[in-house]
C-alpha cells in the first residue's frame, strides 16, 4: 500500500526505545515532513477529558456578549481575546484576504528569564477571564503536557534528520510558546463568508512544531501539497495533528517544508457548524539563531504581518 501523505505515528514504540521501531518511525517522519509537513500522532498519553474541559469553559467565554469580552481584547501576539476581524493569516503570504472568521483566547509563555527586555516582550503574565473561573486549571495542566510532548517530538525530529536527539531541545531550555483556543462559530454569528474568506486563511505556521487538537467538521482543516493541491486533513479523535513551521523548515535547510494549511469557512449545507480547536505553537529560546536569522525577530515580524485592521 502507498504510504499516506499525512501518516499516523504511534509514539509508544518511539518512547519505549526499541531501536528498530524507532528507526522506522524516524524514517516515516522524514518522508512526511518532506512532502506535506504534517503528521498525526497517537500514543501521546494526554487525557482527552482535559481537552473537553477546556472546550467547555472556553465556549462559555466565547458565548458571552461582546461587551463582556471587550475588556480582554488584544492584538495578535498578546495575551487575551482576539475578537472578530483581529487576524488575517493570509496576510503572511502577501494575500489581501478578508479577516479570518474566528475568535481566539490567546495565552503565551509567562515565566520570566530575568532579562527585563526579553521578559517585557516575550514572558508577560497571562490573562484569565473572571467570567469563566473554570478555564485556568485545565489550560495550565494542558500546557504542561504540551511542553513535554513538544520536546519529545523535537527529539524525534532530530533523529529523523540523523542528528543527536538534543539537536533542537538544547535550544528549548526557556522557550517561547503560544496557545490559542480558536472558536469557529456558524454563520449566525459571523455572517456569510465573503469571497476568499476562511475561518483561517492559507498560511504556514512560524515556529518549530505546532500541536493541534481539533474537531471533525466540514468547515475544517485542509492541507496543501504540490502533489495533491488542497485536501482535507485526515482526522482521528485520538490523535494530535502535528505540523512544522517556518523556523523548522529553515533549520533543516529546506529539507522539510513548513505545512501550508487553511481552515474552511462555515459550510453552506451546515451553516450552524461550531468547532473549537486547541493550538499550541512551540518555538525556541529567545536569541536562538536559525541559519543566520534571529528566531524571535522573525516571529515578531510574522505576528505583526497577520494583524488585521
Amino acid at each position: 500500500m502507498t504510504e499516506p501523505r499525512i501518516p499516523t505515528i504511534d509514539l509508544r514504540p518511539w518512547l519505549d526505545g526499541d531501536p528498530a521501531g524507532r528507526a522506522a518511525i524516524a524514517a516515516t517522519v522524514d518522508r512526511a515532513l518532506r512532502s506535506a509537513g504534517f503528521l498525526l500522532v497517537t500514543g501521546h498519553g494526554v487525557d482527552p477529558g482535559l481537552r473537553g474541559e477546556i472546550r467547555e469553559a472556553a465556549r462559555e467565554f466565547f458565548r458571552l456578549p461582546h461587551a463582556a469580552k471587550e475588556p480582554y481584547a488584544v492584538r495578535v501576539g498578546a495575551r487575551g481575546w482576539l475578537g472578530p476581524g483581529a487576524e488575517a493569516n493570509g496576510y503572511a503570504e502577501g494575500t489581501e484576504t478578508p479577516p479570518d472568521l474566528k475568535e481566539s483566547l490567546s495565552f503565551a509563555a509567562h515565566e520570566p528569564t530575568g532579562d527585563p527586555a526579553v521578559d517585557a516582550e516575550w514572558f508577560l503574565p497571562n490573562t484569565w477571564p473572571a467570567e469563566v473561573p473554570g478555564l485556568k486549571a485545565p489550560i495550565e495542566a494542558y500546557l504542561a503536557r504540551m511542553r513535554e510532548l513538544s520536546d519529545r517530538l523535537l527529539e524525534l525530529l532530530a533523529a529523523a534528520l540523523g542528528e543527536p536527539e538534543t539537536f533542537f531541545t538544547r535550544h528549548t531550555g526557556h522557550p517561547t510558546w503560544g496557545f490559542n483556543v480558536n472558536w469557529y462559530p456558524g454563520t449566525e454569528t459571523v455572517g456569510l463568508p465573503q469571497p476568499g474568506q476562511f475561518r483561517i486563511g492559507p498560511h504556514t505556521d512560524f515556529g518549530t512544531v505546532t500541536v493541534l487538537d481539533r474537531q471533525a467538521g466540514k468547515g475544517g482543516l485542509q492541507v496543501f501539497t504540490d502533489e495533491g493541491g488542497w485536501e482535507d486533513a485526515p482526522y482521528d479523535p485520538e490523535a494530535f495533528t502535528i505540523n512544522i513551521g517556518d523556523l523548522m523548515a529553515r533549520w533543516t535547510d529546506g529539507r522539510w517544508c513548513s505545512g501550508r494549511h487553511r481552515v474552511l469557512p462555515p459550510p453552506a449545507d451546515v451553516p450552524a457548524e461550531e468547532l473549537i480547536s486547541l493550538v499550541y505553537f512551540y518555538e525556541c529560546d529567545p536569541g536562538t539563531q536559525v541559519r543566520g536569522i534571529d528566531s524571535h525577530t522573525y516571529l515578531r515580524a510574522q505576528l505583526d504581518a497577520i494583524t488585521a485592521g
